[in-house]
């Protein structure tokens, strides 16, 4: 805990050396606040740590703020919650809202997939257990406090903490924490300057130090050009043409909405023809929802209206039974599915049956981590494993990097110049080894701040 006193300390206990699992610990007193609580995704060495004993008692935590409703940074909650932590989480009202949904189907996910492995006996465990149930998720979110972007929010006589939109996701948030005269931003993930629905994200306030995510910080994103989304296109064309479809293995949140608002646009400008595009995956559809709020409409760009994911052809695929024929569609036509690294939701029911005919493709529309499928499919393999079983990959694998909607190297070094005055310590977390190191070298080089890549587990004093 430290001394008690002016100490304070910051513990990397998740989201250090790869790019999930975002958990940060601050200390101050013997006052405890975390600031998100992600799931670890990816390759099974990191998958393993979402099972083991929480670093500190889930009891002994007081407030928990999320920057945002992804997975690798809500998707811990509802076991903290299970295991003692009794406090509220904070967050903006659209991250309340889309982690509600989240949180619910990741419950649903998990006792669905310790069933599946129990039925199949692929799992070395007996019985196989979920990491959490939809009664869990539940219990946790209605422990969630909504809080307005640009107010303070005190937590304890000493400390508080404020908002500042991120640009990345409907709700996300760039969070300050201060504690008497120290102060630490936490970026979240940052979205593009230009994201093609949100309103960008803010300028960041003065801190002292700054947690930064490095997720693209290695490298730029491609220029998208006078024909935006052009290799989908092409794809698309080629793959009616053939009598196959398109598999879109795309995240719920967000991913689905952008790559709808894509769609709508190639189809109104005649680069892609009149075809049935389904959106299967209850949790998107749920989240579509929420994005045409009303009072979400705060967040949207002036020009964005409610109608902006509409297509001629669009249909839903709500229940189980719809989603199994699409399986072996009657004729070609496009299905959105989530997860968007086919690491886990409707999409992992497709791939079997999609994946070994060459009329089909799968487009991928964003970043792939490392131990997830849709890394594999980028990375050519030519089998990959769905539900304890190999199946051959003859489909066409494309990749259209343009839905990206985190801030590149370029633009993570821009948000940093907006602060009003340099920092004392910059730390990069939430990237691969490689990512993280190469931000932090252009930092350090280009803005010649002291700049650290820490590892998980190490705690440091901020003030």
């Amino acid at each position: 805990m430290g001394d008690i006193g002016s100490t304070i300390s910051l513990s990397f206990l998740g989201g250090a050396g790869v790019v999930t699992g975002s958990k940060f610990l601050v200390e101050h007193g013997d006052h405890r606040l975390l600031v998100d609580c992600g799931l670890y995704q990816g390759e099974r060495e990191w998958r393993r740590r979402n099972w083991a004993p929480f670093p500190v008692p889930p009891d002994s935590i007081d407030d928990v703020v999320l920057t945002h409703c992804h997975l690798d940074h809500c998707g811990y909650v509802p076991a903290l919650v299970r295991d003692g932590f009794a406090g509220p989480v904070w967050t903006s009202a659209g991250t309340a809202a889309l982690s509600a949904i989240v949180l619910r189907d990741s419950g649903h996910l998990q006792e669905r997939d310790a069933e599946m492995a129990r039925e199949g006996r692929y799992s070395r465990h007996d019985p196989p257990l979920p990491l959490y149930t939809v009664a869990d998720a539940d219990r946790a979110i209605g422990r969630f406090r909504s809080v307005d972007f640009g107010v303070d929010t005190p937590v304890t006589d000493r400390a508080g903490f404020g908002l500042t939109r991120a640009g990345h996701v409907l709700g996300s948030a760039s969070i300050r924490l201060r504690v008497d005269d120290a102060s630490v931003l936490f970026s979240g993930d940052l979205g593009r300057v230009g994201h093609p629905l949100l309103r960008p994200r803010a300028a960041p306030p003065a801190a002292r130090t700054v947690v930064i995510e490095s997720t693209y910080g290695d490298r730029d994103h491609p220029d998208p050009g006078a024909h935006p989304h052009a290799a989908l296109a092409d794809a698309i064309r080629r793959t009616i043409a053939r009598g196959g479809s398109v598999l879109i293995p795309a995240f719920a949140i967000d991913r689905t909405e952008l790559v709808l608002h894509a769609l709508s646009a190639l189809w109104r400008a005649g680069e892609i023809p009149a075809v049935p595009v389904y959106v299967d995956s209850p949790m998107a559809l749920a989240a579509l929802d929420v994005y045409r709020e009303t009072v979400m409409r705060a967040e949207f760009l002036p020009d964005v209206e409610p109608t902006m994911f509409d297509l001629p052809m669009l249909h839903t695929a709500r229940s189980a039974e719809e989603s199994m024929a699409l399986n072996a569609p009657r004729t070609p036509c496009v299905i959105i599915s989530s997860s968007g690294m086919a690491s886990g939701g409707r999409v992992v029911h497709h791939l079997p049956h999609l994946l070994p005919d060459r009329r089909h493709t799968v487009a991928l529309t964003g970043y792939q981590a490392r131990g997830t499928r849709g890394r594999a499919l980028l990375d050519g393999e030519r089998e990959v494993k769905v539900m304890g079983r190999y199946v051959p990959v003859r489909a066409e694998i494309v990749n259209d990097e343009e839905f990206s909607v985190h801030a590149d190297a370029g633009e993570l070094l821009g948000w940093l110049r907006e602060l009003p005055e340099p920092p004392e310590t910059v730390y990069v977390v939430h990237g691969e080894p490689g990512a993280s190191q190469a931000l932090a070298a252009r930092i350090r080089e280009e803005l010649e701040w002291c700049v650290v890549v820490p590892s998980v587990g190490e705690r440091v004093l901020v003030g």
